[in-house]
């Protein structure tokens, strides 16, 4: 994980910095072209360093509560929506399995209606628009490549171990 945080993470950061100046410059210039062509990038790098700020606070080793399971409204919430924190599990692991190629997977709430939901996005792309963040797991390759090598179906079962659902519940007590 350290590699992980202080590797891949710290390029979005860079590169999204990088971008953000150059998009300043483009701006400055007028040159609608090169704005464009810098949208992809600002997402990806942007999102790069959302998806992976939320990611860390998500995680906790178990001498600090790492994998200890929900309680309180997000408990009540998983299981009305559910039926167990133990068929989310299974479910927010098949979604993370389904991931072709990279992405995310996320618990997050409906903004408007309260309600949640598990959903897939692809490559960096942030949880935005009518969904909030709950809790985000990082379907790279380079999140469990080196511990676990192909074997991802093993990293999607063992970060339950160190999911700090104390934050996440944080998350869920927040109203936006």
């Amino acid at each position: 994980m350290q590699l992980h945080h202080d590797m891949h993470h710290a390029t979005y950061v860079n590169s999204y910095n990088t971008f953000t100046e150059q998009l300043l410059a483009a701006q400055a210039r007028s040159d609608i072209p090169a704005i464009l062509s810098l949208q992809p990038l600002l997402n990806f790098h942007g999102g790069g360093h959302i998806n992976h700020s939320l990611f860390w606070e998500n995680l906790s080793p178990t001498s600090k509560h790492g994998g200890a399971p929900p309680t309180g409204a997000l408990l009540h919430k998983i299981n009305e929506t559910y039926g167990s924190l133990g068929n989310f599990q299974s479910l927010f692991n098949k979604t993370l399995a389904s991931i072709q190629g990279s992405g995310w997977a996320w618990l997050v709430r409906e903004k408007e209606t309260g309600s949640i939901g598990i959903r897939a996005y692809a490559n960096q792309d942030p949880v935005l628009g009518p969904y909030e963040p709950l809790l985000g797991i990082d379907a790279w390759e380079h999140a469990y490549y080196l511990q676990y090598q192909n074997r991802k179906a093993e990293y999607f079962k063992a970060i339950w171990e160190v999911v700090n659902w104390k934050k996440v519940e944080e998350r869920f007590g927040e109203k936006k």
